[in-house]
């Protein structure tokens, strides 16, 4: 396949190719990346704060991100699923749109009662200037509540820039709350999102483990719980591409520590837990509720697994995913299901992760950095896979090639976290590898 010429360096085959793969770096012009824009990222990091108020600074379009493509669930209030914009037109582009913003907020605020308020900036508040800055400071003055601009105006970089914005408007919210009770044995969940209610699964572990989770962001996220969380004693990354620059903020502000983890897979699950053990090793109790706790949940799922691997051993899968982390637990997951993995790639890995990858991977494993529809259509025809894990925007390309899909991303209402959610990601996986319907497919391709 002929590739656009820069993007050579970002696509490599273990075992033939002897080269360091090139990442972290902007899209190429006309390769029609895979990625989201900077808008996307900050609202898919915020959007789980369930009680307080979104608003999207911008036209119409932009508040087409709504809950919809994030459906994290709250226990509480479900501010987080109303969907407001400025609406912003013609007048306002030529004349200026900060009058619209501050009554749009004045007239929420008023009506809500929100425990704060997220105003995103979309890619024309960049072009016509907008001093949303002075507006928000304007507001929270005289409703007394954090009014806090997110600048993710989408021309200035990528999805990875609009995780950056998200992560300082909750640094803002950081440090201004009673930590007198937080337990010496807490932590923060950051990354986690609460899709299906995987935060409420996780945190049930950590509960039975004797751990006090102060704050997770952003699933179920409260702002009260948000802002006491400088109390906790580690953060633990579950997202790391959304979250690390976060963690690194309240290590350099606050010392607290993190380490990177994955909810995903047997290994990667619990070797989470066994992690936040060791970092309170003072506590030899916790290390034992642990141990019974991963012997508890693998004695009843891994006879489970035995009979989806009966069916899918040899079967072949390609994994396409925003964050590289997540596909590690994925290939690991896979190989309990007998499976292969012949594509691996992210949209925002850096160098370190694909090394990790390398070494996951079996020789002729195709490794990807930002890659693209026509590059993953070709790969797939290539190496014969029979199943494609992505998100939204590869669920496409997998149904026109033919082959099963996985939704392992914002859009899933089934949870795939923690050990119950190993045994729904095999149902997922097993029902859509052996569906009847591909014995059909060469005779309508």
């Amino acid at each position: 396949m002929d590739y656009i010429a820069a993007r050579q360096g970002q696509i490599l085959v273990k075992g033939k190719d002897n080269f360091n793969i090139s990442c972290e770096k902007k899209s190429e012009a006309g390769s029609v990346s895979q990625r989201a824009c900077v808008f996307c990222g900050s609202r898919v990091v915020l959007y789980p704060v369930a009680d307080a108020l979104h608003l999207v600074h911008g036209p119409i379009g932009c508040a087409v991100y709504t809950w919809d493509i994030r459906g994290a669930l709250s226990s509480g209030p479900e501010l987080h699923r109303n969907s407001f914009s400025t609406d912003l037109r013609e007048k306002q582009v030529i004349y200026g749109g900060e009058k619209k913003l501050y009554e749009s907020l004045i007239e929420l605020i008023d009506r809500h009662e929100p425990k704060a308020a997220f105003v995103y900036s979309t890619c024309i508040i960049g072009i016509i200037g907008d001093d949303v800055n002075a507006v928000c400071k304007k507001v929270s003055q005289e409703k007394g509540i954090p009014v806090l601009p997110v600048h993710s105006e989408g021309f200035k970089g990528t999805k990875k820039d609009g995780y950056k914005a998200a992560c300082e408007a909750l640094f803002s919210l950081i440090g201004h709350g009673n930590i007198d009770n937080v337990s010496p044995v807490s932590i923060n969940i950051l990354g986690e999102f609460n899709l299906a209610g995987e935060a409420w699964m996780i945190q049930e572990y950590y509960k039975r483990m004797g751990v006090e989770v102060v704050a997770v962001m952003t699933g179920d996220g409260r702002v009260e719980r948000i802002a006491r969380s400088h109390g906790a004693v580690l953060n633990v990354v579950q997202c790391s591409g959304s979250m690390t620059y976060l963690a690194e903020l309240m290590k350099e502000k606050y010392g607290i520590p993190y380490i990177r983890v994955s909810y995903f897979g047997i290994e990667d699950m619990a070797e989470a837990l066994y992690d936040v053990a060791e970092h309170f090793s003072d506590y030899p109790e916790i290390r034992q509720k642990t141990e019974e706790l991963v012997a508890d949940e693998l004695s009843e799922l891994l006879p489970q697994l035995t009979a989806f691997r009966n069916d899918l051993e040899g079967k072949k899968a390609a994994i396409y995913v925003g964050g590289a982390f997540k596909a590690f637990s994925l290939i690991k997951a896979l190989k309990h299901l007998g499976m292969t993995v012949v594509i691996a790639g992210s949209q925002t890995g850096n160098k370190k992760d694909y090394e990790m990858l390398q070494d996951l991977c079996e020789p002729g494993t195709i490794i990807v950095d930002d890659s693209n529809p026509l590059e993953l259509s070709k790969f797939v025809k290539e190496t014969g896979a029979d199943l494609f894990i992505g998100g939204v925007k590869e669920r496409p390309i997998a149904m026109k090639m033919g082959l099963g899909f996985v939704d392992h991303n914002h859009e899933r209402k089934i949870a795939l976290a923690g050990f119950k959610g190993m045994y729904n990601f095999a149902v997922e996986v097993h029902a859509s590898v052996m569906s009847p319907i591909w014995n059909l497919r060469k005779e309508v391709l």
